[in-house]
C-alpha cells in the first residue's frame, strides 16, 4: 500500500471510524482470532496467521460498471486503515449477479485500484469462492428452522411485505417442514424449476419495523452462466445474504459501508450470530460500521445513470475523461495522490453532506503544481510578424521547467521572426485595463524581448496577423532586460518550429450542481481545438502531464496519442472559472 504508515494515535481524530478501531483494538476484542484452512466451517483461507493487533478491512466493488470517484473515497478509507493500523485491507468481488457482470468490469476494478496506489498483497477474492460454503450454510439455516422456501410470485410476496406503517403478513408456505424445504432448495439448485418459481428466505419476522427483517430472500434461482463458474450453479445468493458470510469468512474485523446500508445491519448481524450459533462461523464477527457516502455536484455517481450515459452514447466509453470514472479522470489527468488528499481534506462522517466539485479540481491542482513541468502552448493563434528581426534568425530563450524549482533546470526555447500568440493577447481597440497587444503599446514577449504594436492586418479570408518591432537591448535575463517597463507579458510559440496537435479542452459534464438527467448535460463539457505547441511537446509520452502556461493542466492522452504526435486533454484550469471568465 502507498505512502508512510501513520501511527494511528497520530490520526485519532480524523475521522469517527478511527476512534472506533482503537477503541476495539484496546478492549482486546481481536485477540482470539483464528485462521487457517480453506473456507468451510470456522474457517477461512489458507495464509499466514493474522496479528491479533491488527485489523481487516474491505473494498467489495460488484463487477458489474466501472468505478467511480465515490468509489476512490472508499477505496482510500479502507486501504488507508489497514495501512495506518499495520493491518491489511482485502479486495473482494461479490460476484452475486451472473447476467449483469463481466470479466472487463473485473479487470477494469483492479486496475483502478492499483492506479490509485494501493495493493492487496494475496488477498484477492470473490463471492462466487464461497459459493459452496452459502449453499451449505442455506442447508443449516433450512434445517435449525431459519429458512423456508416460499413458492409465492413476487408480486404476492410485494402485496404481502406490508409498509413502513403497517406489519407484514406471514406467507401460507412459511411453515414448511424442514425436509419439505430442503427438498426444495435441492430442487432449485438442481434446475428443477424455473426462475421465480420458488425463493429461498430467512424466518425472521414478518411484523418487524425493519422492512430488512421482514423474512428477506437469501437465494433465487437464475439460469445464468456466471463468468468465472460458468454453469455450474443455477441458485445464485443475494447479496445481502453473501455479503456478511464473506466478511465472516475472511476474518474482517470492521466492515466499512455507506448509509443505505445502515438499515441492512440488522440482517448483517442476525444471519452471523445464527452461523456462529451453529457452529459455522468463529467469533468474534464482523463488525458493519456505515459512514456518509460521496456526494459530489455537477456529476452523477449512480451507476445505473452512469450506465445509460455509457449505452446511450452521451459519452464516449467508460472511460470518457468527462465522466466520473476512475478511468475517465485518470484520462482527463487527475491524479492518485490527488484522489488521495481529496479523501483526506473532506474526511468521513455519519452525515450526508454535498461536497463542492471546485474541492476536488482543487486537490488536482495543488498535486499537478508540484509535479508538472511548464510549457509554452498557444490554444487560439493568431500570428504575429516582428518587421524588425532578422528573417530566418533563430536564437534560443532560457526557460525555467518549472519556476518554483530551480532544481528542474532550463530548457532551451526557439525564437524567431513569426510567432503565435493567443488571439485574446490582441485587441484592436482596446477595453479599459487591457494591457497586452494593441496599435500602439508594448508587452513583453515572455522569456525573450519587449514588443511594440504597430499595426495588423487582414487577408481575403479574415485571417489576422499582428505587425510589431523589437527593442534588441530588452531580452530576458540580459543586463538591459528592464530598461523598458512594460504592464503586459504574454506567451507565444516559434510558428517555424511549433508543434500543432490536438487537444482536448473538457468542462463538467452537467451544468447545474445537482444533475437529474440527460437535459441537464453541459454541451459545452468537451471542445477540440488544434493548438500550436513549443517543439518540447511533440515527445510527450502517453500520462505525461504539464502545466500549459495561463491555461492550466494537461496530459497526453493515455489512448489516442501516438509517438511523435501526442493528443492533449486538459485536466484543470489553473484556477476555478466555472461560471466565470478566466482573465489572464
Amino acid at each position: 500500500m502507498s505512502g508512510p504508515a501513520k501511527k494511528p494515535q497520530e490520526a485519532s481524530h480524523s475521522n469517527f471510524i478511527r476512534s472506533v478501531i482503537e477503541a476495539d483494538l484496546a478492549s482486546g476484542k481481536h485477540a482470539s482470532r483464528a485462521w487457517g484452512g480453506k473456507p468451510g466451517p470456522a474457517k477461512a483461507h489458507d495464509g499466514a496467521p493474522p496479528d491479533p493487533a491488527k485489523i481487516r478491512t474491505r473494498f467489495p466493488p460488484e463487477p458489474n460498471g466501472y468505478l467511480h470517484i465515490g468509489h476512490a473515497k472508499s477505496i482510500c478509507l479502507n486501504f488507508g486503515l489497514a495501512r495506518d493500523f499495520g493491518g491489511a485491507c482485502h479486495l473482494r468481488f461479490d460476484d452475486t449477479n451472473p447476467e449483469k457482470e463481466e470479466q472487463e468490469y473485473v479487470e477494469s476494478i483492479i486496475g483502478a485500484v492499483k492506479w490509485l496506489g494501493f495493493d492487496w498483497g494475496t488477498h484477492l477474492y470473490y463471492a462466487s469462492d464461497y459459493y459452496d460454503f452459502m449453499y451449505h450454510a442455506a442447508e443449516c439455516l433450512i434445517e435449525n428452522g431459519h429458512a423456508y422456501v416460499d413458492s409465492l410470485s413476487a408480486e404476492q410476496m410485494r402485496a404481502l411485505r406490508g409498509s413502513l406503517a403497517d406489519p407484514g403478513k406471514d406467507s401460507p408456505y412459511r411453515m414448511r417442514s424442514a425436509e419439505e424445504n430442503l427438498n426444495l432448495f435441492h430442487g432449485m439448485s438442481e434446475g428443477r424449476f424455473n426462475e421465480g418459481e420458488h425463493v429461498l428466505r430467512a424466518k425472521i419476522d414478518m411484523a418487524s419495523p425493519n422492512i430488512n427483517m421482514r423474512d428477506p430472500a437469501i437465494y433465487r434461482i437464475r439460469k445464468a452462466a456466471h463468468h468465472r463458474t460458468g454453469d455450474q450453479w443455477c441458485v445464485y445468493p443475494m447479496y445481502t445474504y453473501a455479503h456478511p458470510i464473506e466478511d465472516a469468512l475472511e476474518r474482517i474485523t470492521h466492515s466499512l459501508c455507506t448509509l443505505e446500508f445502515e438499515d441492512q445491519r440488522p440482517f448483517y448481524d442476525w444471519l452471523l450470530e445464527r452461523l456462529a450459533d451453529g457452529g459455522l462461523l468463529a467469533r468474534p464477527l464482523p463488525r458493519q460500521i456505515e459512514f456518509a457516502r460521496l456526494n459530489l455536484t455537477y456529476v452523477v455517481l449512480s451507476k445505473r445513470k452512469l450506465i445509460e450515459l455509457v449505452a446511450e452514447g452521451r459519452v464516449e466509453g467508460w472511460d470518457d475523461p468527462r465522466l466520473p470514472t476512475l478511468a475517465g479522470a485518470r484520462r482527463r489527468g487527475y491524479t492518485p495522490e490527488g484522489f488521495r488528499l481529496f479523501a483526506e481534506r473532506i474526511g468521513v462522517s455519519k452525515a450526508d453532506s454535498w461536497i463542492e466539485y471546485s474541492v476536488l479540481e482543487d486537490c488536482m491542482r495543488e498535486h499537478l503544481n508540484e509535479i508538472a513541468p511548464r510549457r509554452m502552448a498557444v490554444l487560439d493563434p493568431v500570428k504575429l510578424v516582428i518587421d524588425n528581426y532578422p528573417d530566418g534568425k533563430v536564437e534560443f530563450a532560457e526557460v525555467p521547467n518549472h519556476p518554483q524549482k530551480p532544481d528542474w533546470d532550463k530548457r532551451r526555447v526557439p525564437f524567431s521572426r513569426e510567432l503565435w500568440i493567443e488571439r485574446e493577447d490582441f485587441m484592436e481597440t482596446p477595453a479599459k485595463g487591457y494591457f497586452r497587444l494593441f496599435p500602439g503599446n508594448k508587452v513583453r514577449l515572455r522569456y525573450g524581448y519587449v514588443v511594440e504594436c504597430t499595426g495588423y492586418q487582414r487577408d481575403n479570408e479574415g485571417h489576422l496577423t499582428v505587425r510589431c518591432t523589437y527593442d534588441p537591448d530588452t531580452k530576458s535575463g540580459t543586463p538591459g532586460a528592464e530598461k523598458v517597463k512594460v504592464k503586459g507579458n504574454i506567451h507565444w510559440v516559434s510558428m517555424k518550429h511549433a508543434c500543432a496537435a490536438e487537444v482536448r479542452l473538457y468542462d463538467r459534464l452537467f451544468k447545474v450542481p445537482h444533475p437529474d438527467g440527460v437535459e441537464d448535460l453541459n454541451p459545452d463539457s468537451k471542445k477540440v481545438i488544434t493548438a500550436q505547441l513549443e517543439p518540447a511537446l511533440k515527445d510527450a509520452k502517453t500520462e505525461d502531464r504539464f502545466q500549459f502556461e495561463r491555461h492550466g493542466y494537461f496530459v497526453a492522452d493515455l489512448k489516442d496519442s501516438r509517438q511523435g504526435r501526442p493528443v492533449f486533454n486538459r485536466a484543470v484550469t489553473l484556477r476555478e472559472s466555472w461560471g466565470k471568465t478566466e482573465k489572464a
